[in-house]
């Protein structure tokens, strides 16, 4: 009797398996969804976001990837409860492990792009998410103040003026907000499809 369910079990299990590959492919050959949108990196564009992380110098240490980790995740208080601390330290050490490439401990803008294009270049998820990062009050639309709280977690000084102009630029229905399909079109306008 055992044997029996076990093959029964095996049968339904490979069945389901068929279903699952059937309906993913057929996903894929439909596009129906943006998730496997993927962008080639512009060389440019990303030469300015290492030269940010970097602080300008020719190598991103840890220190720096410590750095962008405390401006751009969310605090949580230690056990302790008498300071607040990031888990920076261990992050910084996992995006330093995977990024270098000749493990010298540094990451140098060859290992940047290889990074960038061997990881499937640029997804349209992760566009999505850096979408969210600024729409903190998740109302699907990123306003002047938005961005300019952003800014400010990114060390960067920028006036509601500054953020005005900016969201202007890329408002294309002019309803004062940046919405997700403005936010795309603006990230990916100098990148081409991988």
């Amino acid at each position: 009797m055992s044997k029996l369910r076990v093959l029964d079990f095996q049968y339904n299990l490979d069945k389901r398996l068929r279903a699952f590959k059937w309906r993913r492919s057929s996903l894929r050959d439909s596009q129906v969804s943006d998730l496997f949108v993927r962008y080639e990196p512009n060389e440019v564009e990303m030469r300015k976001v290492f030269d940010k992380i970097s602080n300008g110098k020719d190598k991103i240490d840890k220190g720096d990837l410590e750095r962008l980790v405390k401006r751009t995740h969310t605090c949580h208080l230690q056990s302790d409860e008498k300071r607040k601390v990031c888990e920076a330290e261990k992050e910084a050490e996992r995006m330093l492990w995977a990024a270098d490439l000749n493990k010298d401990g540094v990451v140098d803008f060859g290992e940047f792009m290889e990074v960038n294009r061997k990881g499937g270049g640029v997804r349209s998820s992760e566009i999505k998410s850096a979408f969210w990062m600024f729409d903190r009050d998740g109302d699907g639309r990123i306003s002047a103040a938005d961005i300019q709280k952003m800014m400010e977690r990114l060390g960067e000084s920028c006036n509601l003026d500054e953020c005005e102009r900016m969201v202007k630029h890329v408002d294309k229905n002019q309803d004062g907000v940046v919405d997700m399909d403005e936010f795309m079109e603006m990230m990916t306008s100098t990148m081409k499809l991988m």
